[in-house]
């Protein structure tokens, strides 16, 4: 299940800034999964040649620490345990992504300050941490996540 926490939650145990925290955790052989490789393409439609050499069709020829900070809080949110993540800084082009995640994992728990579009992933099952509501559609989403950020 995705377990959100709606607005400005604070905790030790918070990754605040995926691109700040990754260049410090990455290992090699998270770049040779299909699963990373196929985020990275989707998300910033570069190729991954090696865990040095990623092809962006905008950038050129750029090392993982130039890719996005939407996949690298994804590949950090799919390769650690144990931590909360601050999607506030994804786009809604990981939506679908952190929703795979979740299913994958069994549990994923995000910190969210903004209506991620949740459109593509439905049905679903989402917890709204605040107030242990769980829904299913975007729409219910929206309405949950507008109680949530007022019970902050």
């Amino acid at each position: 299940m995705l377990n959100i926490y709606i607005g400005d939650y604070k905790a030790d145990h918070v990754i605040e800034f995926a691109e700040n925290y990754f260049p410090d955790i990455w290992i090699p052989e998270w770049f040779e999964d299909d699963f990373v490789k196929e985020m990275i393409k989707d998300v910033d439609q570069s190729e991954v040649i090696s865990p040095y050499l990623i092809i962006s069709p905008v950038l050129g020829p750029i090392s993982n620490s130039e890719l996005s900070g939407g996949v690298k809080a994804l590949i950090l949110m799919y390769k650690l345990d144990g931590l909360i993540f601050n999607a506030t800084n994804c786009g809604n082009n990981c939506a679908k992504w952190i929703q795979r995640i979740s299913e994958l994992k069994g549990s994923l728990t995000i910190k969210l300050e903004y209506i991620m579009e949740f459109l593509d992933t439905e049905p679903f099952d989402i917890k709204i941490m605040q107030t242990g509501e769980i829904v299913h559609t975007f729409n219910d989403f929206v309405s949950a996540y507008i109680r949530g950020e007022n019970a902050v």
